[in-house]
This record gives C-alpha cells, structure tokens and sequence, in this order.
C-alpha cells in the first residue's frame, strides 16, 4: 500500500494518457465507423467491396499489430507525422491506430442496428423523392444508433481497455508503461495493480450502466 501512495501521482499520470486516448478514440472512431457503415449499405459495388475488405481485415488483425503498423509502416516508414515533439507524435499515431481498429467495430454494431429499421420506411422515402444519403442520414442512422446505443457501449469499454497496450505503437506514457516502470524499480505488485484495476472500472462500469439506461429510454417501439 505505501508503494502505491508513493507512486500513485505517477501512474494517476500514465493513466490521464489512457483517458486522453480513449475519448481521441471515441470521436475518431465513431465519424468513422459511420463512414464505413455507408460504404457498407452503399448502392455502389466498389464502396461496398472497399467497406466489407476494410471491416473483415482489421476486426480479425491483433491490435498490436494495428498499433505496431501504425507505428513502423505509418510513422517511420512513410514518415507520417503529427509534431515534432516525439511524446506527442506517438499518443497520435497510437490514436490513430486504436480509432482505425475501434471503427470496424462500431460499423458492424451500426450495421446491425441498420438491419433492425424496417425496409418500408426506406421505399416509403425513396417513393417521396428522397436520395440514398438523405434516407440513411435522416430516417435509417438516427434509429440505428437508438437501438445500438448499448452494443456501442460496450464497444467503448473495450477500446478504454485496450488502451492499455499503447506500448506497441511506441507510447510509453501511458498507465500500463507506467505500472511496468514501477515494478521494474519496486518488486511490489499486488497494491499497485490493483490500484489500476480500480481505476478502470471507476471509468468503465459508468459507462456500462449509462449506456445500459438510455437504450432502454431510448429504445425504438416496433
């Protein structure tokens, strides 16, 4: 225990990053999850294709290999870069790594939400002149979140979580890099990882019960 008040302004340090980069995550993810999900229900056969390759590929890629490609193929390869400050160019690479992976996952849980909106409300909006993109934005998405709202929730859970190996896109700030630190110097273990288990699921379980309640007000009657 007194190792983890010693620490504990430390890994409360490392874990703000994680925080940092879940909400990156968060709106990263979802803008793109929602493009992807049009491409997914798109009329046209190469937005389609282009969708359903990106989708399958990355939801059955390891996140550290996402996050590794990030870092070697996106950053030191192709030079991709977000600052000039290391610190700051890798909590972006790895956020763009974890956003790119997250996203998959939100297009497949807003794609089932998109399955669930009967089709007669599309025939009955492309009967009153309606387009493609006016239909999905104004009719089909604004129910598909509605009912996908806990789905998503648990999608953001598991990104919050899988912060935790930004280490292998080569950020090394954040709470896991730190509680290594601390081991690596202390031996102690137990108090210490506890303290970080806690500190997650003060975060997560929130989520869980928010997320749990609005899809039951919100839920869309059938």
């Amino acid at each position: 225990m007194d190792e983890l008040i010693e620490y504990g302004p430390f890994l409360a340090e490392g874990f703000l990053e994680n925080i940092k980069l879940s909400l990156v995550g968060f709106v990263v993810s979802m803008v793109l999850g929602t493009i992807l999900v049009i491409m997914r229900v798109s009329p046209t056969p190469v937005l389609r294709a282009a969708g359903t390759i990106y989708v399958n590929v990355v939801r059955n890629t390891p996140l550290t290999l996402v996050l590794a490609f990030s870092a070697l193929g996106l950053s030191d390869t192709l030079g991709l870069a977000f600052s000039d400050v290391p610190r700051t160019n890798s909590f972006w690479v790895v956020a763009l790594g974890l956003s790119a992976y997250t996203a998959a996952f939100v297009c497949e849980a807003l794609r089932a939400g998109i399955n669930t909106v009967p089709m007669g409300q599309a025939e009955a909006a492309r009967a009153i002149g309606l387009t493609f993109m006016q239909t999905l934005m104004l009719i089909v998405l604004p129910q598909a979140f509605r009912v996908v709202i806990a789905p998503l929730g648990s999608v953001v859970i598991a990104m919050i979580k899988n912060t935790t190996v930004a280490t292998a896109g080569g950020y090394l700030a954040d709470a896991a890099a730190n509680m290594k630190e601390v081991f690596d110097t202390t031996g102690a273990s137990i108090p210490i990882f506890l303290g970080i288990v806690v500190a997650f699921m003060a975060v997560t379980l929130p989520i869980g019960f928010l997320t749990g309640w609005l899809a039951r007000r919100l839920a869309v009657a059938r």
